[in-house]
């Protein structure tokens, strides 16, 4: 269960850094409102792909694998991400879509990647 809570953690506070990092680059304000505002609208995605990937991987679930988890973290954060800031007003110009691809994948993807090299590296005991 640590093991979930701690993925779980890891990919709510990336998202978070990310709005924070957008909010900050358009000299927006970084309240909890405003950042909240930002936010939701991934964090629901990220959910979402976490709650997919559970149903589809029940019997292998691993919260720290690159595929399936990192990758429909990434896909479901980003996609309906997008398509609740639409349905909420927000902006989703191309050229936001295509920063926040590549931050998210960085971030959720990246995260996973990096774990697994430095996992594969330590001797066994």
């Amino acid at each position: 269960m640590k093991r979930y809570l701690s993925a779980a953690a890891i990919d709510v506070l990336l998202v978070l850094v990310f709005a924070a990092s957008g909010r900050r680059s358009h000299e927006e304000a970084l309240t909890f409102a405003g950042l909240a505002t930002t936010a939701w609208p991934f964090l629901a995605g990220l959910a979402a792909g976490w709650l997919v990937t559970f149903q589809l991987y029940r019997d292998k679930f691993d919260p720290l694998s690159v595929f399936p988890t990192g990758v429909l973290a990434w896909v479901s954060t980003l996609l309906l991400g997008m398509l609740l800031r639409v349905i909420s007003g927000q902006g989703t110009a191309f050229s936001f879509v295509l920063v926040a691809a590549s931050f998210l994948a960085l971030f959720l993807i990246g995260w996973r990647v990096l774990y697994r090299a430095v996992r594969a590296r330590r001797p066994l005991s």
